[in-house]
């Protein structure tokens, strides 16, 4: 019996040490093709080039023109520690890796907003484990240059509402016919939700997971702290 045991230990811990070691090399690998095609597309465009273009195109919002609750609810529903970490968040990463382990395939990103905002200026949307190495190196970069609520702002800009609206002025008067300071709690509570899926999510096709979302959205606001669960119910109410 003792040596069955001692046979199944030296089995799990050579399996372990296999693992460990396979991780290493692959995570090796995608940081040397990761860095390479991240210092492929910073050489064709500098950062500084594609956020001018950014920040100069017409109807760019500012930050300071936008809602309170809806910063709020961007920030609660997409990255709630947003402030507090830096480009990479290594928790959301660790969870995403273990989700896609368990799904056999990738499923989850694990983004930050930094990391949109590096994968919206700089690379597709397909969901390979280069790009997003390449991502996270851009994401480090933009945070060497800019403050939090500039790339906030950029990543309202330069994001995907659905419907063929690509920035949040565009998605404000195209879903509510309001300039984006002029959003309700509502409106702007449910405009939050909308990036995450937008085929899904638009306020256009009013479904109910158009309403599932934007209940999503206010539940994590009740639960980081900016609003209540009265006010967050109150507002949801207003739909109805």
């Amino acid at each position: 019996m003792k040596k069955l045991f001692k046979f199944i230990f030296k089995l799990i811990a050579t399996v372990l040490v296999i693992a460990v070691l396979f991780v290493v090399a692959l995570g090796g690998y995608l940081g040397v093709v990761g860095y390479k095609e991240y210092k492929k597309a910073i050489n064709e465009c500098p950062v500084e080039v594609k956020i001018n273009e950014l920040t100069t195109m017409e109807n760019y919002v500012k930050i300071d023109e936008i809602p309170e609750i809806y910063k709020d609810a961007v920030i609660s529903v997409e990255d709630h520690n947003f402030y507090d970490h830096g480009a990479i968040s290594i928790v959301s990463t660790v969870r995403a890796i273990f989700i896609n382990l368990k799904n056999r395939e990738y499923t989850e990103g694990g983004s930050t907003i930094t990391q949109q905002v590096a994968k919206n200026l700089y690379f597709s949307q397909e969901k390979k484990l280069k790009r997003k190495a390449a991502e996270m190196f851009m994401a480090i970069e933009l945070e060497k240059r800019y403050e939090k609520d500039e790339i906030f702002e950029f990543y309202i800009n330069n994001i995907y509402y659905g419907s063929g609206y690509y920035n949040i002025y565009d998605a404000s008067m195209g879903y509510y016919g309001v300039t984006p300071d002029k959003l309700s709690d509502y409106q702007a509570t449910q405009l939050a939700g909308v990036p995450n899926a937008p085929s899904v999510y638009s306020p256009d096709n009013n479904t109910p997971l158009t309403a599932q979302r934007q209940k999503k959205v206010l539940d994590s606001m009740v639960k980081y702290g900016y609003l209540d669960r009265e006010s967050a119910d109150k507002i949801l109410s207003e739909g109805e």
